[in-house]
């Protein structure tokens, strides 16, 4: 293990273009399916549906914390109506499952996404069995990242130490509050949309575009 990292216990992971590469935007299909549900509650076309999409997302952390405080939607309808997609876009990466499978300590999911929606990526990633504990947008109560509710909870839930921990993240602003809070903090810049959005050195530890090769080089040799 590298030597700056010798002191984490808990790696913490967000999923979705974190876990597998942002080409394979599995987002698109999500969109599709939330704008869909967006036209049927509002009564509007497809035009406004996205720009409320993405106001809500933007403003509230998600889409559906957006719906739940301007429209009180229920959001296991919502999850299960806006997750329910074809996920042949991802496969297993053979080097991230080893790699993560060495990681000393433990390993934890902290997702904007429902826990039953994760399941299904974690096993079509090949990592279904390899984690601690899973902290989903349920646990959080619907207060998503960004907000530092959802890491204090998390740390709280699990019995994380912030300063022995460390948050790997596709989105750069979901981790000035893990910094924050005294986290090691991994930005993976891989072009996935908003990903760069309010990027700032001041809370980004390392900078990286690929999470399968940083694991290995910073394990290096190592075995379990």
């Amino acid at each position: 293990m590298h030597a700056d990292l010798a002191h984490i216990d808990a790696w913490i992971f967000d999923l979705d273009n974190s876990l597998y590469p942002a080409s394979a935007n599995l987002f698109s299909l999500i969109d599709v399916r939330m704008g869909e549900y967006i036209e049927r509650l509002l009564g509007c076309d497809s035009v406004e549906a996205r720009r409320v999409q993405k106001a809500h997302f933007l403003e509230h952390g998600t889409t559906l914390a957006g719906l739940m405080a301007t429209h009180g939607i229920d959001p296991h309808d919502f999850l299960d109506y806006v997750h329910d997609i074809d996920l042949a876009r991802i496969s297993a990466d053979p080097a991230l499952v080893s790699a993560i499978d060495r990681l000393p300590g433990r390993k934890y999911i902290f997702t904007n996404a429902s826990v039953g929606y994760a399941d299904r990526v974690l096993d079509k990633l090949g990592l279904a069995n390899l984690w601690d504990g899973m902290h989903d947008i349920h646990a959080m109560n619907y207060v998503p990242k960004p907000n530092p509710l959802s890491y204090a909870a998390l740390c709280e839930t699990h019995g994380i130490d912030p300063a022995r921990a460390l948050f790997v993240e596709d989105m750069a602003r979901n981790l000035k509050p893990a910094k924050a809070l005294g986290m090691t903090t991994v930005w993976i810049d891989n072009g996935s949309e908003s990903g760069g959005h309010d990027a700032d050195p001041a809370f980004i530890d390392y900078r990286i575009a690929d999470i399968g090769v940083w694991l290995n080089e910073i394990l290096g040799n190592e075995t379990r």
